[in-house]
């Protein structure tokens, strides 16, 4: 928590209330380019779990992909992530097919990720803004980098703050003394500076591990406008703040269902793929990829849920690179799909439907594979077999033929 003055604050009020969007866009055209960095270098170990907190996933997406998309701002021309060392994997795994803004390595604590990154930006020449946003603060509302943007009209720093309403008391183990809350506000993050006097007073601190980048510009003298912030930017801390998360995301979504069905012939000198698993049999099943009927089955499902057409679309058979391409790729696509909206997948149930081979061997595998690639408990895949009775061309052993079923959740202002 931060104690700001009065003046200060209101100051930073009047100024965020004085100017027309129209003018300030206008200014903010003439001061160069705006880069936003997300300090993403942390262990994040108070949120549980095997992996930093940036890396989990809420609302079926990774917390820095959360972070990244919020920061695609029409006044931002840039996005620039800093990792820990050795977090190179998780840090693409995590972006799941989004471009990959540009990497910068931090340091042990948050403060030299910081400078490591302004450093970067100066060695490459400079810019004329920057906002300085922690990962852990994933649903930035766009408003939020329009008020910081338009104060630094008038300031070469701002910050987002939200008003104290609890009492506070000194903590122990019995219950402290009171403190008051006049004058007390929550700082947020992103917060915004002129490069210049940021690099500077970064490059001029001397006290030590500071608790954000505003302490250290006022450390240096800088001016400091505040700015209204938002409960949407609560930091996501312990395993509490990711459950109200998913509660909050939760809410804004809407349930989907999509059905998909596939067949393929039985051909010799083929191996034959069922749901990502190669499955002992004389013969294989002929199509253009690896023809597992039942991944692709439930790609189709999945882009059903996701009004993205079928998979002749997006892998068309005439396209030569698919020929022989392992299926878990055209599933792996359609899950990136949902991911990259904001969704996530609920249930796939698949049926496969032929006289032979035996599936009941391999259902086990199957589910383990299919849940791996859609990144699910294997509790949310479902898989069954039948026959047609020996009826048809499955019950004459010509082919084999599979349907899916697959719920997904999407953000309801999609299309």
């Amino acid at each position: 928590m931060l104690r700001i003055s009065p003046s200060l604050a209101k100051a930073g009020e009047e100024k965020v209330a004085a100017y027309p969007l129209a003018s300030y866009r206008a200014a903010m055209s003439e001061r160069g380019k705006i880069v936003a960095l997300i300090v993403a270098a942390g262990s994040g170990t108070r949120a549980g779990g095997e992996l930093p907190k940036q890396y989990r996933r809420v609302g079926g997406k990774a917390v820095l992909a959360q972070a990244v998309d919020a920061l695609r701002h029409p006044e931002i021309d840039e996005v620039r992530v800093v990792i820990g060392p050795g977090q190179e994997g998780l840090y693409a795994e995590a972006l799941n097919g989004r471009p990959l803004p540009s990497l910068i390595l931090g340091g042990a604590e948050r403060r030299q990720s910081v400078l490591n990154a302004l450093e970067s930006i100066d060695a490459e020449g400079g810019v004329g803004t920057v906002l300085i946003h922690d990962a852990a603060r994933p649903f930035l509302p766009a408003a939020v980098v329009d008020r910081l943007l338009e104060a630094l009209e008038d300031y070469d720093a701002a910050v987002p703050l939200l008003p104290v309403v609890d009492t506070l008391a000194r903590s122990g183990a019995a219950l402290g003394e009171t403190v008051p809350r006049d004058g007390l506000a929550r700082v947020q993050t992103p917060q915004a500076f002129r490069f210049g006097p940021i690099l500077a007073a970064h490059r001029a601190w001397a006290g030590g591990e500071a608790t954000d980048d505003a302490q250290i510009a006022r450390a240096a003298g800088i001016a400091v406008a505040t700015v209204a912030g938002d409960p949407a930017l609560d930091k996501l801390t312990y395993e509490e703040d990711f459950a109200r998360a998913e509660a909050r995301l939760a809410a804004t979504m809407v349930s989907r269902t999509g059905l998909g069905f596939d067949v393929h012939a039985f051909a010799p000198g083929e191996e034959l793929w069922l749901g990502g698993i190669l499955v002992p049999h004389p013969r294989g099943l002929k199509g253009h990829s690896d023809a597992d009927v039942l991944l692709h089955a439930v790609t189709d499902a999945l882009l059903g849920a996701a009004g993205e057409g079928d998979i002749g679309v997006h892998f068309p058979p005439s396209d030569p690179q698919w020929r022989g391409a392992p299926s878990s790729l055209f599933v792996e696509h359609a899950r990136d799909l949902i991911e990259r909206r904001g969704g996530r997948i609920d249930h796939v149930d698949a049926t496969l439907i032929c006289e032979a081979p035996r599936i009941g061997p391999y259902r086990d595998s199957m589910r383990v594979r299919l849940a791996s690639l859609l990144r699910v408990p294997v509790a949310r895949i479902s898989i069954k077999a039948t026959t047609t009775e020996r009826l048809g061309f499955t019950g004459r052993g010509e082919g084999l033929a599979a349907q899916a079923i697959a719920t997904v959740r999407l953000p309801e202002d999609l299309p």
